[in-house]
């Protein structure tokens, strides 16, 4: 695994897009489920499917468009990049914009990182997350 070249970027934008992609995968459930579901009363008959849903809308919503952009929604919004530490200059590609986001919603991997600031999912997918400008200067395709 390569050490990337570039300083990676802050916890705190990484953590407004992940925010971001949240809120954005829980408006989509709404839109399809309909609010009176999506927010029902979870203490007399809890129903999973709101939360799994949500789930599933920010794992495709991030491969895709990691994959074909190089970045969620939410590090588009928030001017974040994953890039490959490889120094391709190329996208992740499905699989491995796949495997990254998997990690990330397991939870551990991300807050498991090392002094460089890459977590273990970034570690393991072969990425870096760094802003745009990092990104345009590393990297010209982005």
């Amino acid at each position: 695994m390569t050490e990337p070249a570039w300083e990676t970027a802050s916890w705190a934008r990484r953590i407004l897009a992940l925010v971001v992609d949240w809120f954005a995968s829980s408006f989509v459930v709404i839109v399809i489920l309909g609010p009176s579901r999506f927010f029902a009363d979870q203490s007399t008959a809890p129903d999973p499917l709101p939360g799994v849903l949500t789930l599933v809308v920010f794992v495709v919503e991030t491969t895709v468009l990691t994959a074909l952009s190089g970045g969620s929604f939410g590090k588009l919004a928030t001017r974040l990049r994953v890039v490959r530490t490889d120094g391709s200059g190329r996208h992740v590609g499905l699989l491995g914009a796949l495997a990254r986001t998997i990690l990330v919603a397991a939870v551990i991997p991300p807050l498991v990182f090392r002094p460089d600031g890459r977590g273990l999912h970034d570690i393991l997918a072969g990425t870096a997350t760094v802003t745009l400008q990092t990104a345009k200067s590393t990297a010209p395709g982005f």
